[in-house]
């Protein structure tokens, strides 16, 4: 076939990054965010549960990481008591009721966001109010609380309060995740009020003047501040609920106080697929777990290569594997694609001391959603008509009510000592990722640590390989003789691989292990006393 080398000059060939695997008898967060980590595990610490401390987390990233996820978006979690069966809860995108499928009307190319699906009019399926579909993340949430829920429902909402109050604090992060969407981010007025003061992406002030600058969303802090005190039900039915689906109408879109009222979490147990000797459990419908789990299967149709790491034959193997369930995917479920560009989505895997396992993926689709903020509640809401196919007829096409086929894949595997709870961020990438992952725990014996810094492969828009060079030479030939090769660095910007995140519960102990190649992502024990940020001092 043919390998393309499109590996940075700016990154050393002899780069490897480390995070060590946090271990603890405590609970343990692990998320991309070490704020919204560290959030998560004092709740943990003031008696709260894993999915207590879930929750704390979910809201702290929707605020830190405004262009990853939040209230505004959509989201799956997995949940399991140790030695209990695995609850699934599924708060996807579904689409607005009035939604009309002939105001998407397709033009000549091909569109430049995640899924290279035929262009349509004024990009009106990816960018803008149209593409809105009902914001589902809070019902899941909700119904993740009343099940396995300890501390009251405000004290997990407070922090987000404080940190919406406070404002967004500009670092070198949030002005590269800006200015990499400034074009979208303009086209909203509100949208730009926010990220985009004085017309242009935020700098972040030298750490030696002393000064800290924030974007401030006060509207925001106020419907935080609504939720904590009323539930989350009052996004869905109330003052709240009608002005958010106001906003999004005067904007042009279809979202409805009907959409939002008549919105519900699917609890269900989980899907369960054996790979060798352990079970994988996924959110039964329309995401990217099953896709996950058929590749598993495929690939442990041939015995285990029994070696510390994989080697050629090995990874030429799980690549088959995986091009088979993708080519299910595309055919049966209907989320067909030419190419994967950023995306947006974070995750985070909880354990508390009881054993008690969460893992929630949540998401916006694409960085910044719609790039639509609501003005009356600050919400920056998701585009997940994206998720649906344009072409009229086809599997997953835009259809008023439906429910979008998703790539997000919260995942957990358990066998008779360990649970495993693992995910990711960055659209169709977190698939090859994950299964990687998961190959080299079951059939290597890898622990968190290992299986996440292990260097690996993205097949997510076949038949292109991208692959990283630390697989060696006899690998990347023996991929290249099979499909297109494109060799790429490991490194945030951009993000070729997706970011990984896990934790995990075995003999009684628990251990977290956060992306290496991301600068803000970690583990965080219960009890950790790392320092409070941001400084409020010298604010601009």
């Amino acid at each position: 076939m043919s390998l393309t080398d499109l590996r940075s000059p700016h990154v050393s060939r002899g780069l490897t990054l480390r995070k060590p695997a946090v271990e603890s008898s405590g609970g343990i967060v692990t998320a991309q965010n070490r704020q919204a980590a560290q959030i998560g595990a004092d709740i943990l610490a003031a008696g709260g549960s894993a999915v207590d401390a879930a929750i704390a987390t979910s809201f702290a990233l929707g605020v830190l990481e405004p262009w990853m996820s939040g209230i505004g978006g959509v989201g799956a979690l997995l949940v399991r008591p140790e030695g209990g069966a695995v609850t699934a809860i599924d708060a996807g995108a579904v689409a607005p009721g009035a939604l009309d499928p002939e105001d998407f009307p397709l033009v000549e190319g091909k569109d430049g966001d995640l899924f290279g699906w035929p262009n349509v009019l004024e990009d009106r399926n990816v960018i803008g109010a149209r593409s809105i579909c009902v914001p589902g993340l809070l019902r899941g949430l909700e119904a993740a609380h009343a099940r396995f829920g300890k501390l009251p429902w405000a004290d997990l909402v407070a922090p987000a309060i404080a940190l919406a109050r406070a404002g967004l604090v500009v670092d070198a992060q949030v002005t590269a995740w800006i200015a990499q969407e400034m074009s979208r981010l303009r086209r909203d007025p509100v949208t730009a009020a926010w990220f985009l003061p004085e017309g242009l992406p935020p700098a972040a002030p030298a750490a030696v003047a002393g000064r800290v600058r924030h974007l401030a969303n006060p509207a925001l802090a106020e419907t935080l501040a609504i939720i904590a005190a009323e539930g989350p039900g009052a996004l869905y039915e109330g003052p709240l609920a009608e002005a958010l689906a106001a906003d999004v109408q005067a904007a042009g879109g279809y979202l409805s106080t009907t959409d939002l009222s008549g919105f519900a979490a699917r609890v269900t147990p989980s899907k369960t697929e054996r790979f060798r000797d352990r079970d994988v459990h996924f959110v039964p419908v329309l995401n990217g777990g099953v896709t996950v789990a058929l590749a598993l299967r495929h690939f442990g149709e041939t015995p285990a290569e029994g070696t510390a790491v994989p080697g050629p034959e090995a990874v030429l193997r799980s690549a088959h594997a995986l091009a088979q369930a993708w080519a299910h995917r595309f055919s049966e479920l209907g989320d067909g694609a030419e190419h994967t560009l950023p995306s947006c989505t974070s995750h985070l895997s909880v354990v508390d001391r009881d054993g008690l396992c969460v893992s929630l993926t949540q998401t916006l689709l694409s960085l910044f959603g719609s790039a639509v903020v609501s003005p009356a509640t600050g919400i920056l809401l998701n585009n997940g008509v994206n998720w649906f196919d344009p072409r009229p007829g086809r599997v997953n096409c835009i259809t008023p009510g439906a429910k979008a086929l998703a790539n997000y894949a919260p995942m957990m595997l358990t066998g008779p000592e360990e649970t495993v709870a693992i995910g990711g961020s960055g659209g169709r990438k977190i698939l090859p990722a994950i299964y990687q992952a998961l190959i080299h725990m079951v059939d290597h014996g890898h622990g968190l640590e290992d299986a996440i810094a292990a260097p690996r492969y993205d097949l997510s828009a076949p038949p292109t390989v991208v692959a990283d060079p630390r697989l060696g030479r006899d690998t990347i030939e023996a991929l290249a003789a099979a499909y297109p090769v494109v060799l790429a660095d490991r490194e945030m910007h951009p993000n070729s691989y997706t970011t990984l995140g896990a934790t995990s519960r075995k003999n009684g102990r628990n251990f977290g292990m956060a992306e290496p190649w991301h600068p803000t992502a970690e583990a965080v024990a219960e009890g950790s006393d790392a320092l409070s940020l941001p400084a409020t001092r010298g604010e601009i």
